[in-house]
């Protein structure tokens, strides 16, 4: 079937009709269909190219559209453009044999509402109605189809925007190096959703869901600079809660602007700004309040008033009851990591655009480090006047997407991933599921099939994942066991000694960059201490590390001679071939138990290659007895899909508490203890107790 990928073209009519015909052919069924899509640099400028055809039987065909009833002479139009994509393809040295390049390229001017036609008039293909059309696609004939991945590659530059290093100490055939360079060199391409969640933009709000490796990060930058080379005037600013991802962002959105069009994108135009922000520090919130004359209020002081977890949904909800009429800051807004701010942020990022409130956000509700859940977005904006919601988000056929599912992941191979979600959301764990999606769509949603039973409430489901959402090439290259490794140790001495021998060995062995290793530490309020001990360790090793936003600036992740130790809030939207998760016990049980396993689960996540999760204890024992259940069970997820009742359950007892609550739970309990501990000692006799309180009692865990 013909895949349409439909960017900004001004010619509704022409566009649509050319659709049509195509559609009806029966030999375009490995074929993509770009509007709006590429944008080709010359020396002098760029051209936006109206329609480009990619098929496996013709090659590349562009399409000219021309709305009115005239013509004028096209013929230099097609020969630049098509001298320049020769000129860009020919780079590509799989798609040349010596100086010769193996693609047909062809150019149609189609003019449907043209008076006279008369083609012999013209040096170049011209058309006007169907016929025409399928006269011109069956003279052109591709010789050389086993290109086409290739082919769609030199389009979409991605192999040139990613730029995966050279790797110079890659000697041996099977090293972890030499494993990690195949891999880089084989995610080359967008699939369809991703080339969707690029180009297709609409007036209001888009919705882009993924899994941790779906690809978001990269989407949402090539986002930025299509848009901005379509729309080189518009006020594009693009935000992120983890700092370490602005370096990123500007790295790619700069390759992407330059290999399309020849030029540096405007930086003028295009803010890769943080969230909050700060008079040292650009950022939404405190550009929003410079510009409306508003208060501001800095971490300490947001601190002061509400505590720490819910500092910025305060400063932001008293932003948008200062201010009564918003002024207009942005052409658009993309957000990342969206799971991580509040409606209250969002709602701002929507009331300081244009009046086309464009606003693309970007999500992985899995990766949530609170236990928050992303409300739907007519709950998110509010209502009008009229009292209906202000935004749907609705697939309207023949449309640009308005949400779209990122469904396959480039990252994680099958086995860490579901390892990841079964421990993320306790499918094994001893004590029952610790959370669950209220939505059972959403399994679907990101890549599971339904292997045995159903996905309703109180119906056993096993759950797993094929290679067309985790493709096999992600863990062919390693054994399952080499994959993921869980490890006990007796003591954090122990854990530490062994992580250090291994990074030794990563880096001597094994061929690895630094960059190609992360460590991350389970516990974020501790990880700077505890780190400590292991990064003393790899000094006596004479190997350098650093903790990332401590000993490097905010914005900066990698050091390219230095082992990178991080929080996991840094982590955060950042990768490595190798990860090591330290004191992973602390994820097993306790209070707050759906955070420590988002904790776990995002931890995990990092890894484009292998993972080792460590720690010591009677809890970490427990944590591999669970990883047992899920390779037993073949990396499939099974349980009893819980009621409403359970799930809301789940969510009390193991919801995220702060620490007035904490202090009240321990008071709390103390006195219980006194108390029971004062009648067992005949102190106190239940008979002194008010008669109403121990029927409450009696209720209560009678309820329970």
């Amino acid at each position: 079937m013909l895949e349409i990928i439909r960017g900004e073209v001004n010619k509704p009519g022409a566009s649509e009709l050319l659709i049509t015909m195509l559609k009806e052919r029966q030999d375009l069924e490995d074929a993509i269909l770009y509007l709006g899509y590429p944008i080709i640099g010359t020396v002098d400028k760029y051209y936006e190219i109206d329609s480009m055809l990619i098929s496996k039987k013709h090659g590349i065909i562009m399409f000219d559209l021309i709305e009115s009833e005239h013509l004028n002479d096209r013929s230099d139009f097609h020969y630049e453009i098509m001298s320049n994509l020769h000129g860009k393809l020919i780079k590509y040295k799989e798609l040349r044999e010596k100086m010769n390049l193996l693609v047909e390229i062809n150019m149609i001017t189609f003019a449907p509402n043209i008076l006279n036609l008369n083609s012999e008039d013209y040096e170049i293909d011209i058309a006007k109605n169907k016929s025409n059309i399928n006269n011109y696609l069956d003279s052109y004939n591709w010789d050389y189809g086993d290109k086409f991945e290739p082919l769609l590659q030199s389009i979409q530059a991605i192999t040139t925007i990613k730029s995966p290093p050279k790797r110079t100490k890659v000697k041996k055939q099977n090293s972890r190096g030499a494993i990690l360079k195949e891999l880089e060199d084989s995610i080359s391409t967008l699939d369809s959703s991703q080339g969707k969640a690029v180009i297709e933009t609409v007036n209001g709000v888009q919705r882009i869901r993924g899994l941790a490796g779906s690809g978001k990060t990269i989407v949402l930058a090539l986002k930025v600079a299509y848009l901005h080379a379509k729309n080189p005037e518009w006020k594009i600013a693009v935000t992120f809660n983890t700092r370490s991802l602005k370096d990123q962002f500007k790295t790619l959105i700069s390759r992407f602007v330059f290999e399309h069009t020849g030029y540096e994108p405007d930086w003028d135009n295009i803010k890769i700004i943080h969230a909050w922000g700060s008079s040292n520090s650009e950022g939404i919130y405190y550009d929003a309040c410079k510009s409306h004359g508003a208060k501001y209020y800095d971490y300490s002081m947001a601190k002061a008033e509400v505590g720490r977890e819910k500092a910025f949904t305060f400063v932001c909800d008293n932003l948008l009851s200062e201010v009564i009429e918003f002024k207009d800051m942005f052409n658009v807004i993309l957000i990342d990591e969206a799971q991580d701010f509040s409606d209250k942020f969002l709602r701002l990022c929507y009331e300081i655009l244009d009046k086309n409130k464009r606003l693309i956000f970007a999500y992985d509700e899995l990766q949530s480090l609170n236990t928050e859940t992303m409300k739907a977005p007519q709950e998110i904006f509010g209502k009008d006047n009229e009292g209906n919601p202000k935004v749907h988000l609705n697939n309207i056929p023949n449309q640009a997407k308005q949400d779209i599912i990122l469904k396959k992941c480039y990252r994680n191979s099958r086995p860490v991933l579901v390892t990841a979600h079964a421990l993320g959301f306790g499918i094994y764990y001893n004590e029952g599921l610790i959370q669950l999606f209220d939505e059972s769509s959403l399994w679907k949603d990101i890549g599971y099939n339904v292997a045995e039973g159903s996905l309703a409430e109180g119906n056993n489901v096993c759950l797993a994942r094929s290679a067309d959402t985790s493709p096999e090439f992600l863990e062919d290259h390693s054994p399952i066991e080499d994959l993921i490794n869980f490890k006990n140790f007796n003591s954090k001495d122990e854990e530490y000694s062994w992580v250090a021998e291994q990074i030794k060995k990563n880096l001597e062995e094994d061929e690895l960059e630094y960059t190609d290793i992360m460590v991350i530490h389970t516990n974020p309020i501790t990880t700077r201490n505890e780190v400590s001990l292991l990064r003393e360790k790899l000094y006596d090793l004479k190997i350098r590390s650093h903790l990332a936003g401590v000993n490097t600036s905010p914005d900066q992740f990698f050091l390219e001679d230095s082992i990178t130790f991080t929080s996991i809030h840094r982590a955060k939207g950042n990768e490595a071939a190798m990860i090591y998760v330290l004191d992973s016990q602390y994820c097993y049980s306790g209070r707050e138990l759906a955070k420590k396993r988002n904790i776990l689960f995002t931890a995990i996540t990092r890894s484009k290659a292998w993972v080792r999760v460590v720690g010591f204890g009677s809890d970490m024992e427990k944590l591999i007895e669970e990883f047992s259940k899920i390779k037993n069970n073949n990396f499939k997820l099974r349980f009893e899909y819980p009621t409403k009742e359970e799930r809301e359950k789940m969510k009390i007892i193991n919801r995220d508490i702060s620490n007035v609550e904490k202090e009240k739970i321990d008071t709390s309990i103390t006195n219980l203890n006194e108390l029971i501990k004062s009648i067992e000692n005949e102190e106190i006799y239940l008979e002194d107790l008010p008669p109403e309180i121990i029927d409450s009692l009696k209720e209560l865990l009678k309820n329970d």
